[in-house]
């Protein structure tokens, strides 16, 4: 009997010590995991069922369970979930009066981070509609091209939103839109106001009947994305994409009790889906701030006891550049939840600010992928491992940059990388993943998908981006490729960019890419142009188109001028090589430029500026 336990406890000791040398983070991974696929199978009840809970029917669960507790603090102002409800009944009883909307239509939302982007966005879907959420930034043409590949009749603008709408309503007037603005008045003719219709409207709920859906593929949300094909997309969010958005935080460990700041925008998927969603799910508060502000986070963490943040990879950045003082380390924040940290940073902020857990994740917006790094292993995006992968149908296949094509075999079908190797990330479309696409195009749909990958019949998503699994397999995001790079938060479309830019007149071609900058996230764009012949560069011209037309965000800050434009032996422009030479003058013989901010003018690119630039000096 005594040998019997002695042999089973060494037994059980060696199973510990295999488990943690070769299998360190089991318990982790099972926990994970567990709480996966416990989500999964609420979902997969919903379509069974044909009765699905969606992040709305949460949000009214949750203001009949915990009416009195702050959903929304705002510039010292607390928003209880009851109050939020009895607002956005308001919103719904207006247009539900007004007759202009009915269940199933698209309304547009241009407004600024505010409690009432909550409350109309509530507030129409609880008449059943969706709502195309609209970037504040993008001008004229772009803006117009987002109203119309959504399909809303309907714009509900915030009052300091007006201004961006100065170009292109006409426009909207002539295609019928029907423009409100979160106004008591408006001196702008065929403009509704909405606020003083607010203050007369009954709280009282709308049937329910009208939010009532049976499909977790019915549309919630259209978020737009740039892309590879030019002007913004509107990626269609599914009820099923809103609902796995929402469980982000609670899969990740942040419960009822947790304080959550946001102050990315709202437009954005993290910010909307994940943050206001996540707090739904679980009945906790969000801090929601107007702009994000290096200078106010930690006192504000300090205000509001603050234990969750949400971030991008800048954010980080920004808070690290901060001059030090005393008390760095007094603040209650445990855990900060984003994307796009670069490992030195993410070194420099648990040193300085303390032991803050940073949980990545990777996922675009219409994607049908996420990778979590629950365990918070520095520089990765995600993690993997046996099960997952049986789940969710992924691979990384051998991509060739120069040439900007994916590599195939002699059968014509992908090669999966080695461990280790960058690859380009393919997502399985099937059932279990589905791929909603893009709204009023089809053909821009099609596009981000590959048929016959390994096999003849099989269907992937393209995602765009290279990524690395380790032998412990987490997942590291390395690159963009193609037509898109992330800036300032942003993904930016270098084919819009080179359309707006091509159609100044003293340029016949530009090809335009991203290119690193020491000391940032991201990539910051640079043009490669063209001069039509017997035309000079006009830097002051070009400052003024890109001004007028680009976001700040997607203006190239950097000019090369060719003298030919080389292009790929599949007859693409060539970026590969543009890209790693950069942006420095002493290793290119190309007359550069670089758009100055204080003379509003693109300037020429001297050796003294680059330093300047490298050494982090001037602000990009």
């Amino acid at each position: 009997m005594l040998s019997a336990c002695i042999t089973a406890l060494i037994a059980g000791v060696l199973t510990l010590v295999i488990q943690k040398l070769y299998f360190p983070y089991f318990w982790m991974d099972l926990k994970f995991l567990t709480k996966v696929i416990s989500y999964g199978i609420k979902i997969e009840i919903y379509k069974k069922t044909a009765k699905v809970v969606t992040v709305l029917d949460r949000f009214m669960q949750q203001a009949q369970k915990i009416p009195n507790k702050p959903f929304i603090i705002y510039e010292n102002s607390a928003f209880t979930y009851q109050d939020v409800d009895k607002r956005s009944n308001k919103v719904a009883q207006v247009f539900l009066k007004q007759g202009v909307l009915k269940k199933g239509d698209t309304v547009a939302l241009l407004m600024s981070n505010e409690p009432d982007f909550i409350n109309v966005w509530f507030g129409l879907c609880k008449l059943g509609c969706a709502v195309a959420f609209h970037n504040f930034n993008i001008k004229s043409r772009s803006l117009l091209h987002c109203f119309n590949s959504c399909g809303a009749k309907t714009l509900v603008v915030g009052s300091d939103m007006m201004d961006t709408l100065e170009d292109i309503l006409p426009n909207l007037n002539g295609d019928n839109i029907s423009v409100w603005i979160m106004a008591s008045e408006s001196h702008q003719p065929g403009i509704n106001t909405l606020l003083d219709k607010l203050e007369d409207a009954p709280d009282a709920p709308v049937p329910a009947h009208l939010r009532a859906t049976d499909s977790v593929k019915t549309p919630a949300l259209y978020i737009f994305t740039s892309g590879t094909t030019g002007l913004p997309k509107a990626a269609v969010i599914s009820q099923l994409q809103s609902l796995k958005g929402a469980a982000g935080l609670w899969a990740y460990g942040v419960t009822s009790d947790d304080i959550v700041y946001g102050a990315l925008p709202l437009y954005h998927s993290a910010a909307s889906l994940l943050g206001i969603g996540g707090c739904i799910e679980l009945g906790a508060t969000f801090i929601l701030k107007k702009k994000f502000s290096a200078s106010q986070f930690w006192s504000d963490c300090r205000k509001y006891n603050v234990t969750v943040f949400q971030y991008i990879g800048e954010i980080c950045r920004y808070l690290c550049n901060i001059p030090k003082k005393e008390g760095e380390k007094d603040h209650k924040v445990r855990m900060g939840v984003g994307n796009g940290v670069q490992q030195n940073i993410w070194k420099e902020f648990r040193d300085r600010f303390g032991d803050i857990k940073l949980c990545e994740f990777y996922g675009s917006t219409e994607g049908n992928l996420c990778f979590m790094n629950h365990i918070g292993k520095v520089g990765a995006v995600g993690r993997s491992n046996f099960f997952y992968k049986r789940i969710f149908k992924y691979c990384l296949v051998k991509y060739d940059l120069e040439n900007d094509e994916i590599i195939l075999n002699k059968q014509g079908f992908c090669e999966e990388v080695k461990k280790g190797e960058a690859g380009l990330l393919l997502s399985r479309v099937n059932s279990m993943s589905p791929f909603f696409g893009y709204a009023g195009s089809k053909s821009l749909t099609e596009k981000k998908l590959l048929k016959d990958v390994f096999k003849k019949g099989d269907v992937y998503l393209n995602t765009g981006d290279l990524m690395v699994e380790d032998h412990e397999d987490f997942i590291y995001f390395k690159d963009r490729i193609g037509d898109t790079f992330r800036w300032k938060g942003e993904n930016v479309s270098t084919t819009e960019v080179a359309d707006v830019v091509g159609i100044i007149d003293f340029l016949q071609e530009a090809n335009i890419y991203g290119v690193s900058v020491p000391g940032h996230e991201g990539k910051v764009g640079m043009a490669a142009v063209v001069l039509n012949p017997g035309c000079g560069f006009d830097g002051k011209s070009l400052y003024e188109h890109v001004q007028h037309y680009l976001p700040g965000y997607a203006r190239p800050r950097f000019v090369r001028i060719q003298k030919s434009m080389e292009i790929t032996g599949t007859f693409k422009q060539q970026k590969f090589r543009l890209v790693e030479s950069g942006f420095n003058p002493s290793t290119i013989t190309d007359s550069l430029y670089f758009l100055d901010e204080s003379q509003k003018c693109y300037v020429p690119l001297t050796t003294e500026i680059f330093d300047i630039i490298a050494s982090g000096q001037i602000k990009l």
